[in-house]
C-alpha cells in the first residue's frame, strides 16, 4: 500500500482533497470545476462525520451505514437530487478505493440502480414562518465568546439579507453599516449581478453591530467581514454549512437542509409573505430571472390551499 493509499485510513479528509484536485474526474473524464470540488469535499466531510459517529470508516462502511445516513436529521431533508449526488459521489469514491486496494466492495453501486434524478424540480428548502421567527429570536440572545458571536453573525447575515455564500465570503468590513439609519449591507457588483443595498431587519441589527465592533479589534489580515483564520482567508462553503447546521440544530430546526441557500430561500419567502412583488424581491436577491421567486411563491400558494382544505 502506497503512502497515498494508507492516507485514506489515517486522514481521509486530506486524502479525499488530494484525490479530488489531482485525479478525480466526472463521467466525461473531465476534471471537476473548483466549485464542484468544494461541494464534493463538503459532502464527503459530512458523510465521514456520520461514519465516525457510527464507529465506521471509509474502508469499512456498508449499505446499512448509507441507509442510516438518509435517516439522519439532515439526510431526511435531502431532495431526490441531493441523494442522487451523494450516491454518485460514494460510488465514484468506492470504485477508486477498490482500485487502490483500500476496499473490497462498493455498497453504493446497487443504489445507482435504485436512485434516480427527479422528474420534477425539487421543492426548495426553507424555514417556515414560525421557524423563521424562532431563529430570529435565538439570534437576539447574547453571545459572549468570539466563536459564538461570529457564528451567529454569519447566520444572521444570511437570514437577514438573503445573500449567497459567495457574496458572504467576499463581504468586507466596510460593506456593513449597522449604525446608520436605516442600517444596511452593501453588496458590490460581481458577474452578472449589479451592486445592491439591502436594509437590515431589526432582529439582526444589534448582533451585526456587536460583530462589526468586535471584528475591528481582531488582529486579522485584510478587510473581510467574516474569516476563521488570522491570515484573513475567506471562509469555505464547507465551513459556512457547518456553522449554519450547528446553529439550526442547537434550536431543534433539523427538518430543512442546513445551508446558506436554505436561509436565502427563507429570506425570499419572508419578503413575498410581506407583500413585496417578485420584481422587488428579485432585486433584493440580485437575480435577473424570476425562477427562484416563482418556486418560493408556489410553496406559499400550496400552504394557503392546504389551510383552506383544513378549514373546510
Amino acid at each position: 500500500m502506497t503512502r497515498m493509499d494508507s492516507l485514506w485510513l489515517k486522514n481521509p479528509t486530506l486524502a479525499y482533497r488530494d484525490w479530488q484536485t489531482s485525479e478525480a474526474a466526472g463521467a466525461d473524464r473531465r476534471p471537476f470545476s473548483a466549485r464542484s470540488i468544494v461541494q464534493h469535499q463538503a459532502m464527503f466531510e459530512h458523510f465521514r462525520r456520520h461514519l465516525m459517529a457510527r464507529g465506521a470508516t471509509i474502508g469499512s462502511f456498508g449499505a446499512a451505514d448509507i441507509e442510516r445516513f438518509w435517516q439522519s436529521p439532515a439526510g431526511r431533508s435531502y431532495s431526490q437530487a441531493t441523494r442522487m449526488r451523494y450516491v454518485k459521489l460514494l460510488d465514484r469514491l468506492c470504485r477508486h478505493l477498490i482500485f487502490v486496494g483500500v476496499r473490497l466492495d462498493n455498497p453504493a453501486a446497487a443504489l445507482l440502480r435504485i436512485e434516480g434524478w427527479p422528474d420534477q424540480e425539487p421543492t426548495p428548502q426553507y424555514l417556515d414562518a414560525i421557524e423563521d421567527v424562532r431563529l430570529q429570536n435565538y439570534l437576539r440572545s447574547p453571545a459572549d465568546d468570539l466563536a459564538t458571536l461570529r457564528s451567529r453573525a454569519i447566520v444572521a447575515t444570511f437570514l437577514a439579507t438573503g445573500i449567497t455564500a459567495a457574496e458572504a465570503r467576499a463581504a468586507r468590513l466596510g460593506d456593513l453599516y449597522p449604525e446608520v439609519r436605516p442600517p444596511y449591507l452593501f453588496v458590490p457588483a460581481h458577474g452578472p449581478r449589479d451592486a445592491r443595498t439591502i436594509h437590515l431587519p431589526k432582529f439582526a441589527v444589534p448582533l451585526l453591530r456587536a460583530w462589526r465592533a468586535r471584528r475591528e479589534t481582531l488582529p486579522i489580515e485584510g478587510e473581510l467581514l467574516f474569516t476563521l483564520k488570522p491570515d484573513g482567508r475567506p471562509i469555505t462553503d464547507m465551513s459556512f454549512g457547518r456553522i449554519v447546521a450547528t446553529v439550526l440544530y442547537a434550536i431543534g430546526l433539523s427538518a430543512a437542509e442546513p445551508s446558506p441557500r436554505t436561509l436565502r430561500n427563507t429570506f425570499c419567502r419572508r419578503q413575498l409573505l410581506a407583500g413585496r412583488s417578485r420584481d422587488e424581491v428579485n432585486r433584493m436577491l440580485g437575480l435577473s430571472s424570476h425562477r427562484t421567486c416563482d418556486r418560493i411563491a408556489l410553496t406559499i400558494r400550496e400552504d394557503e390551499a392546504l389551510q383552506d382544505r383544513t378549514v373546510r
